[in-house]
This record gives structure tokens, C-alpha cells and sequence, in this order.
């Protein structure tokens, strides 16, 4: 008999605007000890199902309009409110996708990840803060007992996610559903959390249900994987006959967009070169492979640039110039005597960036990625050194100068939820830069200018009168893209940018800012932890590390002959989804 087993799930959103099958008609089942990846588009209702389990939606718009869902025995969809409490957390654990909404932004990480113990288990406070360091260490969070009384803002968008996992390990579930786990981490904690998974799965029997977007993740840590698209399972089966024979358009496009260190594509393939879709008056699909999908594939590789190769003798003069950039901060100090802490997130950086040119900038989380980014626009200020933007000090603008300076300078943040106004509707949001920066002659021209934008990223105008809390993940990094470049700025800071995003929209962002680099004669600064994602899309990648830059190349050098041990352990870290690989690890 199986751990978990969902029979006919259907879950719908009834709303004003009609009604979502968010979740419709879909069956699987995990046994003890195995390990299930879900993968699907953002939107594709894995989230939905997840929720669905642990009675977690909002009801209404939600209702289960039909199924079962039955954990070691018990039907989980009709057990009494304090029963469902009891198992919810305990024995069944989740990891959800946004740390910054799900965490409490009043308490310390230490009271979160020991709350649920406290719950659950009847064990002293000190216990329960041991055990909670203890797995906080497990999951690598430096410096973990005196990090542990910081609160949730004074975390990295990777840190949180680790908050995250630590909070749902702690209680040794039986079964846990980890919702985007990995999603904003660097590949050397990916791996190690996938570790952790691992040995759970084999010394305790755990079974997890590993909802991404990554296939390679899925590749490197399930035994099985079910594909959603629009609500539906269309296909399932072992790690190895989906990657090596898959039966399904969307499976097929969905292999096919993924970017890999082996990846010649100028233009990644999309899920929509193989995927047709038809929907009926009653909201049913048919979906059916495109006849011309081998045609399309053919014509990519004939576009293939073999090996971006960098001309450093060509270049022109950088765009961007940063010299020995520093930024400190400093905590404690001032209460009952306690000596002040300096950080140096940005220990001496020195880089250039080049007009209409992409500098890749990797590294672990907490290494000072982000705070360069932010840095470089003046979000933060820096301690010393300089920025230099088109031949212009930044430090030296005065604020009328530096407003018109921010036209021309964008960043797409991190965390997407974080960064929208919950309180103004995505019109609104889109529109406001552009009023700021006076773009437009009326609220007409600039509606069809946000309509315009919506189009680029994947999005359509029936979004506009949504609030950000109504969209998936990846959608809302969608509209971060759109809202940097409503004011058509030249330069980009893509602070994880794509990270959220599932394959298929992950290629069309990506497609998207290649041909807008193009087009506009953008200049980039790509911040991710996605190696494979910055080889693609980077003509000079920079490895950085606590503070520092230890090794800067050209993109194709750098991946074929790391100078550094730091560097090649970031690219060993990264998982292996080539076939060779999982023919071995299915014995």
C-alpha cells in the first residue's frame, strides 16, 4: 500500500471572472522511501495540489470538487479540523515557495524553526532550540547559533529558503512536500539539501513529494516523475524513460528548452515549438504535438552559435566601471555595551562591463552578489570605491540627477513578491515608472504601452486588474521583467531574474533578453546561481566569493578551464541530467 495516494484530485477556483480547474482530474502515488518529482509550467496547479493535501486553500475561491487523497490510510480531505492540525506538520511537512511571505517577519529564525517541535512534541524550549541549530547547521546556514536571533529581513533570498527547510525537517516527517526547495539556492547548498533528502529517503524512510521546475534537480534526486500541464497529469513514469523516451509534446518541449553546459542553441527552444493547444467552450484541452516541431528544432540548430567567443581586443569601453567597491555593515553596538560587528559583504570588487554586453556574476548565497547589484544603483551605500556609469561618478549625483540617471539604470529584484506593491493592481504597477519618468502622452498610450509589456514576458491584458498575491511564482517574476523595462532603460542589473521561473518560460525570458540586448543595445549585469543559465546568456562570467572575485574569463574558458578550486567545485556541484549519468544511477 502507498504512503500517499491522490485518486481523481479536482480542485477549482470559482471567482467572478468564471471558474480555474486548477487541479483536474489528476492520479498518483508515492510509496514510503521514494522520492516523486512534479514538474510543470508555472500555473500548471502543483502548488494547488500540494495546498490541496493539507487543506491549506482558501475557501472560498477554492473547493475540491472531487477525489481523495489518502495518507497511511487516512482520507486527508475529510479528517477533522484538530486531526488534519496533528498530522500537518508532524507527519507531513511542506516547504513552501516564498520564504519571505511565509516567514514571520516578527519573529527570529531560531522561534520559527523550533515552533514546530514546541507544537508537536512535548520537550522543553532549550531541547527544542537545539534541535532547531542543529538542523539549521545541516541545512548551511553559517554560523548558525549566532545567526539564529536574526530575523527573516536580515536573511539572503537563499538563506530564508534554508530558514525554510530547516522548519520542515526538524520534526523527522514521514512524508514531506517540498514545494521549490532548491529554487533560490546556489548549486553547492542545492546539493547539499538534495543530500539531505537522499539520506532521509534511505535511513528514515521518508517519502517526498519534490514539486520544481528544474529538471535537472529531478533528474539528480527522484525515482519518479509526474508531469502537470493546465491542471492535468499528462505524463508519469521513471527519471530515466522520460528523459530518455518521452511520449508527450510538452514533456518533449519541456527537455528540449532546458539550458545545459552542452547547450549550441543562440535561440533556446520553447514548449510552443512542439506544443499546439486547443481549448473548448466547456474548458477542456486537447493538446497534440506540432507537425512542424522536428522543422523548428532543425532551424534552431541551424542558428546554433557553437562558441561564444569574446574578442577582448574589439571590446569597446566599458559602459560600467566598478573599482575597489566596498560595503560594509555594521550590527550591535550601542545597547548595554555590546561591541559593534562589521560585515563586509563587498570586500574590493573591481569590474567593467562593456556596451550591449552580458557579465555573469556567480557565486554562494551571502557572498555579496545582490549587494553589488544594488550597490552599482545606489540602493545601498557603499563604504568606498567607485562606480563609474558612462564616464559619470554615480556617488557624485545629486538626487534630481541620480532620478534621471535611474531611467537609464533598472534592476529586476530577487524576490518578486517582495518587490510588488500587494496593495496596487499589476496596471498600476506597470504604469507607475512610467509616470514617474513622464513616458507617454496620456493613461491611453501608456495602458497600451503596459499591454505591450505584458505580451513580451508571456502575460496577456486580461492580467491587468490582478493583484500580485493572484499569481504563481514565476508569473510574478514575469512582471518584475516587464516593470524594469517599461522605462526602456540601457542598463540591467537581473538579480535572479529567471530563477522562479519554470524551463519553458525561463527560454522565453531568456530569448527575450538576448533579442532586447540586441534590439536596444542592452548592457547586463546577471546575477545567478544557475550555471548553466549564465554560461547561455553571459559573454564574461565572474566568480565571487565571500566579498571577493576570485576568477573573472570569458564564458566558453571559464566553464572548459577553471583556474580556481572554488570554481570547479561550483561546477561539480551542479546536477548531471545527461543520460550516461541516469542509466547509472538506475542500475
Amino acid at each position: 500500500m502507498s504512503l500517499l495516494e491522490v485518486k481523481n484530485l479536482k480542485t477549482y477556483f470559482h471567482t467572478r471572472a468564471g471558474t480555474t480547474r486548477a487541479v483536474d482530474d489528476i492520479s498518483f502515488s508515492i510509496d514510503k522511501g521514494e522520492i516523486v518529482g512534479v514538474v510543470g509550467e508555472s500555473g500548471s496547479g502543483k502548488s494547488v495540489t500540494c495546498h490541496t493535501m493539507l487543506g491549506l486553500l482558501p475557501s472560498p475561491p477554492a473547493k475540491v470538487e472531487g477525489g481523495a487523497v489518502t495518507f497511511d490510510g487516512d482520507e486527508l480531505l475529510h479528517l477533522p479540523p484538530p486531526i488534519l492540525r496533528a498530522i500537518r506538520g508532524k507527519r507531513i511537512s511542506m516547504i513552501f515557495q516564498d520564504p519571505m511571505s511565509c516567514l514571520n517577519p516578527y519573529l527570529t529564525i531560531l522561534d520559527q524553526v523550533a515552533e514546530p517541535i514546541l507544537t508537536h512534541e512535548n520537550v522543553s524550549r532549550e531541547e527544542a532550540e537545539r534541535r532547531a541549530i542543529e538542523m539549521m547547521k545541516k541545512v548551511g546556514i553559517r554560523d548558525a547559533e549566532q545567526r539564529a536571533r536574526s530575523h527573516p529581513h536580515e536573511f539572503s533570498g537563499g538563506m530564508r529558503q534554508r530558514a525554510m527547510i530547516a522548519m520542515a525537517l526538524v520534526t523527522n516527517p514521514d512524508l514531506l512536500l517540498a514545494d521549490e526547495p532548491t529554487t533560490a539556492l546556489d548549486v553547492t547548498v542545492q546539493a547539499r539539501i538534495l543530500q539531505i533528502l537522499r539520506d532521509l529517503r534511505d535511513d528514515l524512510g521518508v517519502a517526498v513529494l519534490f514539486v520544481t521546475h528544474d529538471l535537472g534537480v529531478v533528474a539528480d534526486v527522484a525515482d519518479r516523475v509526474v508531469v502537470m500541464y493546465r491542471g492535468k497529469v499528462v505524463e508519469q513514469g521513471s527519471v530515466l524513460s522520460i528523459f530518455e523516451n518521452p511520449s508527450h509534446p510538452y514533456v518533449k518541449g519541456l527537455l528540449a528548452c532546458r539550458p545545459t553546459f552542452e547547450t549550441k542553441y543562440r535561440i533556446l527552444p520553447t514548449v510552443d515549438d512542439f506544443l499546439e493547444t486547443e481549448e473548448a467552450s466547456d474548458g477542456s484541452l486537447t493538446l497534440r504535438e506540432r507537425p512542424d516541431a522536428t522543422a523548428r528544432l532543425a532551424e534552431l540548430e541551424s542558428k546554433s552559435d557553437p562558441e561564444k567567443q569574446v574578442d577582448d581586443s574589439s571590446e569597446p569601453e566599458p559602459l560600467l566601471e566598478v573599482k575597489d567597491l566596498q560595503v560594509h555593515f555594521t550590527s550591535g553596538g550601542g545597547f548595554l555595551g555590546k561591541p559593534k560587528e562589521t560585515v563586509k559583504a563587498v570586500d574590493g570588487v573591481d569590474l567593467s562591463i562593456p556596451k550591449a554586453k552580458t557579465l555573469g556574476l556567480v557565486g554562494e548565497s551571502g557572498c555579496g552578489k545582490t549587494t553589488i547589484g544594488r550597490a552599482i544603483l545606489r540602493l545601498v551605500p557603499s563604504t568606498s570605491g567607485f562606480v563609474r556609469y558612462d564616464g559619470a561618478n554615480l556617488a557624485s549625483l545629486n538626487p534630481a540627477e541620480l532620478i534621471a540617471c535611474r531611467k537609464r539604470m533598472q534592476i529586476i529584484f530577487q524576490d518578486p513578491y517582495a518587490s510588488l506593491n500587494p496593495r496596487l493592481t499589476i496596471e498600476q504597477a506597470l504604469t507607475e515608472p512610467l509616470v514617474v519618468h513622464r513616458i507617454g502622452s496620456g493613461a491611453s498610450e501608456r495602458r497600451d504601452r503596459v499591454v505591450s509589456l505584458l505580451e513580451e514576458v508571456g502575460l496577456s491584458s486580461e492580467h491587468l486588474l490582478r493583484y500580485p498575491h493572484e499569481f504563481s511564482g514565476g508569473q510574478r517574476q514575469r512582471l518584475c521583467v516587464a516593470r524594469a523595462l517599461a522605462v526602456e532603460p540601457e542598463f540591467i542589473v537581473c538579480d535572479e531574474c529567471v530563477s522562479a521561473m519554470d524551463v519553458s518560460v525561463q527560454a522565453q525570458v531568456l530569448n527575450l533578453l538576448n533579442e532586447l540586448q540586441e534590439s536596444r543595445n542592452l548592457t547586463y549585469l546577471f546575477i545567478s546561481h544557475d550555471l548553466s543559465v549564465v554560461k547561455f546568456v553571459s559573454d564574461h562570467v565572474a566568480v565571487m566569493q565571500a566579498g571577493r572575485i576570485v576568477e573573472t574569463n570569458c564564458a566558453e574558458e571559464l566553464y572548459r578551464n577553471p583556474k580556481e578550486t572554488y570554481t570547479q567545485e561550483l561546477l561539480d556541484a551542479v546536477p548531471k541530467a545527461d543520460l550516461e549519468t541516469l542509466r547509472k544511477r538506475s542500475g
